[in-house]
């Protein structure tokens, strides 16, 4: 849990974590870039008309983009995949807005981060210049929440309730595939 100077709660605490990562160590997931997530980052990103998604698992310490959609951040151009050990595929757990999504079990849809104080500060909106952000949780049949897809923009966005239903739906869409992984 971190805090900013002026007492806004940064990161939410995870009394989950160590279900999760045990789940996900049991699914194979967040240690590795995924082929068919990487696509679906990029199909999402697409139809979402956004510069940057991410199928994303959170651990103890730090989120793995296990499907990635970044050209801006990927070295070798727009059509570079990242390795698995490439800088753009991790995020510290303090930062971003995926850990708030993954604490609430609730997507969050956020036409403009600055217009949140709580989220207004995040290092990722000064460092990226990430100005609009949707996620959704991604949800198991265990009930365990492993990570989230997320869609981000550096333009505000009017996403509104079409942004949450998109959102909801490509979570929706990731964890059929992750269900069909040993269960």
């Amino acid at each position: 849990m971190t805090r900013n100077a002026l007492d806004h709660l940064f990161t939410p605490a995870d009394d989950e974590a160590p279900q999760r990562v045990a789940r996900l160590r049991e699914l194979g997931l967040g240690q590795r870039p995924e082929p068919e997530l990487d696509e679906f980052a990029r199909t999402m990103a697409i139809a979402a008309g956004t510069p940057l998604a991410m199928v994303n698992f959170i651990g103890h310490e730090r989120q793995y983009f296990a499907g990635l959609h970044a050209p801006a951040l990927v070295p070798g151009g727009p059509g570079a995949v990242a390795g698995p050990d490439d800088p753009a595929r991790f995020m510290s757990k303090d930062q971003g807005w995926c850990p708030h999504v993954v604490a609430r079990r609730l997507p969050m849809v956020l036409g403009d981060v600055c217009a949140y104080p709580r989220f207004a500060g995040n290092p990722v909106v000064d460092q990226f210049g990430i100005r609009a952000y949707m996620g959704a949780p991604l949800i198991d049949l265990t009930g365990t929440v492993l990570g989230t897809v997320c869609v981000v923009d550096v333009e505000q966005r009017p996403w509104g309730r079409n942004g949450l239903a998109f959102i909801k739906d490509q979570a929706s869409r990731v964890i059929e595939v992750i269900n069909q992984r040993k269960s």
